[in-house]
């Protein structure tokens, strides 16, 4: 049985993808049965608040910041703290999925830096240098790197502490989910020999998504250059030029020194070969992403579209035919102005059988509004159909967002975008307009087609949720659930994607490596404004108008979403991944250059 360190900053609190892959491997069957013990590691992010607050929830059974020392492991921690100038917490937590009802308790352990003694940190800061060629003085000044040094070493002891490395024949797998985990896989590679198998999961290559969102041309430009540079055998600093500014880039480069590699999906696994000429070699799985599968009745969705449809008629006078959504962060990676572009398109469809639609939009830069402000905004100027700049509506990002909405509303007849820039669905979170029985599960019951039309989308395991509920699911090929899906389909189209392509550029006759850097706003303009219209004509023939084509749909998504569960991602993908990092004989190679 097997012992698995996960190091996350999402250890106790649910922040964003790598929380859902945590949630989704420790209530998988599979993934239970065959781990022993699970510890989750990250950094303490604050210590205000109680006992009871620092594990969200799990239970504190030790923190030497309130006192609670009361533990078999006390005297071990004790020593760790004073020596590294360091606050331990340690506790469980636990994990409880309804669909599958398996329950998980895993450690937790926290690791207060803010008071780290730094001269300890030289011992390891000098092997990153030696042994993996990072140059941490570089980014010292950048705290997000620095609190992940600072945990690795008392990190580790706290690990021996508990007994992380005996009681089993394997050694212990330390999973370091992105850059955030890497100081401590590469302490435990470097100081620890031996004594740990190391995997790094790469959700994302840090470095593709800055240069993919910061170049003009987007993943229409990035994507042509890969395939082009790989062809060429050029990599990509000798493409794109130095990136060790940005400090995430030695780190995710140092994974090629773990005993394995997890990629969320197929595109990723083609970034990370383009880094550095090591990860052409070096072992690299498949870890997709898993999604739910929960069986669907006709009645139940068409209640939650119903519920959809009054929440429009509320806001906007009108009853539609169709509902449209789209769930995500609002960061310029999710291409929400490529939903607009296909919106515009869908109208004329729409005008020409006299028939409506609404697209919701959640997304928003900050954490939720409260319910009194929300009510405020409401009577005010009718939020969510029309916003002001400022607190506590727009912020800068969803403001230049919503200028794009403004601009369509406008102009469209048939097809109405509802900019909702809140946290949750429901009348206690989005106002009194509301249908009072509407709860957040609603807008991914009832929807007929989710958007997620991403410039950077490692896998997007928002944009394939609707999916076991019969919605169409709106994505880029170059999305890891594109390359999940077609596999679970067994390469055979289904009704309920609706892959895109952005890169499709022979038109535009660039042919070297030079023109696609060229690549401008007007180009990328052009090739969106061409694919939104095929989008819009393949949508629009996609979209129930019948019951019996309904119950199709729900029946053809659930079948899909089995092939896609966590059950499936464990057992297929992660679980045979951790058992060839365990039978890799790791040796710490010289710093390749």
């Amino acid at each position: 049985m097997k012992t698995v360190v996960h190091v996350t900053h999402e250890a106790v609190n649910k922040i964003g993808g790598i929380g859902a892959v945590l949630h989704g491997l420790l209530t998988s069957q599979a993934y239970a049965a065959a781990v022993r013990r699970d510890i989750l590691l990250g950094p303490l992010f604050t210590t205000d608040g109680t006992a009871a607050e620092r594990l969200y929830g799990g239970e504190v059974l030790y923190s030497s910041i309130d006192g609670i020392v009361n533990h078999p492991y006390a005297q071990r921690f004790q020593e760790i703290e004073r020596h590294y100038g360091v606050n331990l917490v340690y506790g469980r937590k636990t994990f409880y999925d309804s669909l599958t009802g398996v329950k998980s308790n895993p450690e937790v352990l926290l690791v207060d830096v803010r008071n780290f003694d730094t001269s300890k940190l030289g011992i390891l800061k000098f092997a990153m240098y030696k042994d993996f060629g990072i140059e941490s003085q570089k980014y010292e000044h950048v705290w997000d790197f620095e609190q992940y040094c600072r945990i690795a070493q008392p990190g580790l002891d706290a690990l021996h502490a508990i007994g992380a490395c005996t009681g089993s024949k394997e050694p212990p797998v330390i999973l370091s989910h992105e850059y955030m985990g890497m100081p401590t896989a590469l302490a435990a590679i470097s100081l620890h020999k031996g004594q740990f198998r190391t995997i790094f999961y790469a959700h994302e290559v840090a470095t593709i998504r800055r240069i993919v969102e910061h170049h003009i041309g987007h993943d229409t430009m990035f994507y042509n250059v890969l395939e082009k540079a790989h062809a060429e055998g050029k990599t990509l600093e000798q493409v794109f030029g130095s990136q060790d500014d940005f400090y995430k880039h030695p780190l995710v480069m140092a994974s090629r020194f773990c005993d394995n590699i997890f990629a969320v999906g197929d595109y990723v696994v083609k970034e990370l070969r383009f880094l550095h000429p090591a990860f052409e070699k070096h072992p690299i799985d498949l870890a997709y992403n898993g999604i739910p599968a929960r069986k669907l009745t006709v009645p139940e969705k068409l209640a939650s579209r119903k519920r959809l449809q009054q929440y429009c008629e509320n806001l906007l006078g009108y009853t539609p035919d169709f509902v449209l959504t789209h769930v995500t962060r609002l960061v310029p990676s999710k291409g929400l102005w490529r939903d607009i572009r296909v919106a515009e398109q869908l109208e004329r469809h729409l005008r020409s059988d006299n028939k409506t639609a609404v697209l919701y939009v959640l997304s928003t830069e900050t954490m939720g509004r409260r319910q009194n402000d929300v009510l405020r905004m409401e009577a005010d100027y009718k939020w969510p159909v029309a916003h002001r700049e400022g607190y506590p509506d727009l912020t800068g990002g969803e403001a230049a967002f919503y200028a794009g909405v403004q601009e369509f509303n406008a102009k469209s007849r048939n097809i109405k975008i509802v900019y909702i820039n809140q946290f949750g669905f429901d009348r206690k979170t989005c106002g009194a307009r509301m249908p009072a029985d509407m709860e957040f599960l609603d807008i991914r019951k009832g929807s007929d087609a989710e958007f997620g039309q991403s410039i950077y989308e490692p896998f997007g395991i928002a944009q394939v949720e609707p999916i076991s509920f019969g919605g169409i699911c709106v994505f880029t090929k170059l999305c890891g659930c594109a390359g999940f899906a077609d596999k679970a389909a067994g390469g055979k189209p289904i009704e309920n994607i609706l892959e895109v392509d952005y890169t499709q550029i022979e038109h535009l006759k660039l042919d070297t490596i030079p023109e696609l850097l060229k690549l401008d706003k007007a180009k990328r303009d052009f090739v969106e404004g061409s694919v939104a219209k095929k989008i819009a004509e393949d949508l629009y023939t996609r979209l129930p108008s019948t019951e019996a084509h309904l119950a199709k749909m729900i029946e053809q998504g659930y079948e899909l979403a089995k092939h896609m569960s966590w059950e499936v991602v464990a057992r297929d993908f992660v679980l045979p991944g951790i058992e060839r990092a365990i039978a890799r004989q790791h040796k710490p190679e010289a710093v390749l250059v």
